[in-house]
């Protein structure tokens, strides 16, 4: 079979996604390969297809158990042979299939990357045929990733083990362009072929909010969508145990997971999220990293992520499976200070010599910083994150909070005069709370003992809400009139363009929110189906969709696999959409492949028939 009748009759696909047929084309041409593309995008795809169509084993190194798992069943359900090695299996489990390896049973197997260079896996290596390494989520390799794990720098190391050098192919779903260097450079990749497909993911909605209660604004938001499956990330454990406890009293189907839980609990939340008994998943960034859940339809942020690769690393969850995610970011003073202190007590590169490690250190500051402008921009969200990893835009996308939000453009030129040069009078001593009462005339200790109530542009401002002078010194940050130290005390300092405003004639326009921001777009007019299901809006239709979900759990709970990996809510929706009556019918529905078919085809062929009457 040729890689298009692989792709249809294994993973029911017509057609190859963006930069999925370059990448397979180039590993059947025995290329090395980088694929940058984001979550949700069919990075596996491009492995897979491709590990069926070579003569021996492909090796697909991945970081976390939950990433294995699920990728290995869903290969499984395809009617394609895999495996995985690593700590979860017990000692006879990891030989026996090792046993099976070494016979050829399996054309891929997952493997961690600490499980490399043990003697029992190296002699399987060693004796078998290897095609090709398949490295997922790459970033993991460098030390400027936001997700280093030393493990990673083995794999180079196993690969000059071998006696015949394979196809090596790298994915990552985020990655800077010293993130990317870093791949190519510590991977050894030779001439790979690369491409970035972009990150944008259209279908996905962004929005920020800083709500005064926001467990208040999270439940509100569950309430809005009853049936809908999705994530609420917390900054810390105790967090977590609040949300969650809360959401547990008030009926709400919730499971939890953080580091702080044993094993076997988090292993049987993570499966009550998975097969969708406990459709919402209340966790700290513990949670998450391979998990392929494709019907997440909603990710909530109780608290700011430390950084945009992790925020748009774990937001990606919602709508892999292509339908309308919504991705909302609740956002508070105290998360700056709760993720500073992540920073400067990182355990993770103890590793490090202590130049490199406070390097590091400064890098995460400056991220942090970018991540708190995300919070605050009044811009187009979307353009935001695009921006951060170069690409670019327009600056309107229509489908975030700030887009869809009124703004009016107001001339704040005489006050940006005061903030700037009250920063200059102040000699670039003091950090932005001060410089913020200093402007607007605050009579308290510390501006006295500082003699803050001393500088010519004290109270200057007294009239303009505290609000409204950090709104513009923030975007004062975000367009680098001013900037802040990337020290523990972040001082405020002049820039380059700060001398243009003050003594010269530089107009400062921005723009400013004419009312509040919603949280979401079923209350901005967005029309949304039953159940929150994007997509559907006949009731016929909407009946229709329910009927095969219901089809599917019964199939799922009785093969004891997630729903989601009989058929996911983008396929469903394409038989509401198609209507099928036939074999032939049913196999233009995306998703459904031959192998699916036969096993699942004349059971949906028969609801569908039964839900039209």
């Amino acid at each position: 079979m040729d890689r298009r009748q692989i792709l249809k009759q294994y993973f029911g696909y017509d057609s190859f996604r963006e930069g999925q047929e370059y990448l397979i084309d180039n590993i059947l041409n025995g290329r090395d390969v980088l694929g940058i593309m984001p979550t949700g995008a069919g990075k596996s795809i491009c492995y897979q297809v491709p590990a069926l169509m070579m003569e021996g084993i492909t090796l697909v190194i991945s970081p976390l158990i939950s990433l294995m798992k699920d990728q290995v069943e869903g290969l499984n359900q395809a009617g394609v042979h895999a495996a995985y090695l690593n700590s979860s299996l017990t000692p006879g489990q990891y030989r026996k299939a090792l046993a099976y390896a070494r016979e050829g049973r399996y054309p891929i197997i997952y493997v961690a990357p600490e499980r490399l260079m043990t003697a029992e896996f190296l002699d399987f290596a060693l004796h078998g045929s290897i095609a090709m390494v398949a490295v997922d989520e790459a970033h993991c390799v460098s030390q400027w990733g936001q997700d280093f794990r030393p493990g990673y720098l083995k794999i180079v190391d196993f690969i000059n083990k071998l006696a015949v050098r394979p196809v090596v192919a790298a994915f990552t779903a985020t990655a800077t362009k010293e993130v990317k260097e870093d791949i190519i450079d510590i991977l050894l990749l030779q001439d790979p072929a690369l491409i970035t497909t972009g990150f944008d993911r259209k279908n996905l909605y962004f929005g920020v909010m800083a709500p005064k209660d926001r467990y208040g604004a999270v439940k509100n938001y569950l309430d809005i969508h009853p049936k809908d499956s999705g994530i609420i990330y917390c900054l810390t454990r105790k967090m977590v145990e609040e949300v969650w406890g809360k959401l547990n009293a008030a009926g709400v189907p919730a499971a939890k997971y953080h580091a702080g839980l044993g094993d076997e609990e988090r292993k049987n939340n993570q499966e009550d999220f998975i097969y969708d008994k406990k459709p919402v998943m209340v966790a700290t960034n513990a949670f998450g990293m391979g998990i392929d859940k494709s019907n997440v339809r909603f990710v909530l942020h109780f608290g700011m992520p430390k950084n945009l690769e992790s925020y748009y690393q774990e937001a990606g969850r919602a709508g892999r499976d292509g339908q309308p995610g919504e991705c909302i970011l609740l956002y508070g003073g105290q998360d700056v200070v709760t993720n500073q202190f992540f920073i400067e007590n990182n355990q993770d590169n103890q590793e490090l010599d202590e130049i490199t490690r406070r390097i590091v250190m400064e890098r995460d500051r400056e991220r942090l910083r970018k991540m708190t402008f995300y919070c605050f921009t009044n811009e187009c969200l979307r353009d935001y994150i695009l921006r951060y990893f170069g690409e670019y835009g327009e600056n309107y996308c229509g489908n975030c909070s700030n887009c869809l939000s009124q703004f009016e453009n107001v001339d704040v030129t005489e006050h940006v005069k005061a903030i700037i040069g009250c920063v200059e009078a102040s000699r670039q001593r003091y950090g932005a709370n001060v410089i913020i009462d200093t402007l607007h005339g605050a009579n308290t200790a510390k501006i006295r003992n500082y003699r803050m109530n001393e500088n010519p542009f004290y109270a200057v401002l007294a009239k303009v809400p505290v609000h409204k002078i950090r709104q513009i010194l923030n975007h004062l940050f975000v367009n680098e009139y001013l900037m802040v130290t990337n020290d523990e005390y972040a001082v405020v300092k002049l820039t380059e363009q700060s001398g243009n405003v003050l003594h010269g004639d530089t107009q400062i326009v921005m723009k400013m929110a004419k009312e509040q921001v919603h949280p979401a777009k079923t209350e901005t007019g967005k029309k949304k189906g039953s159940g929150g299901q994007p997509g559907i809006f006949t009731e016929e239709e909407t009946a229709l969709f329910e009927k095969l979900r219901q089809l599917r759990l019964e199939i799922a709970r009785v093969e004891k696999v997630p729903p989601y990996i009989v058929f996911s809510d983008k396929t469903l929706t394409h038989m509401c959409s198609i209507k099928p009556k036939t074999k032939s019918e049913m196999l233009t529905v995306s998703g459904v492949g031959e192998y699916k078919f036969e096993k699942y085809g004349e059971r949906f062929l028969q609801c569908v028939r039964e839900g039209l009457q």
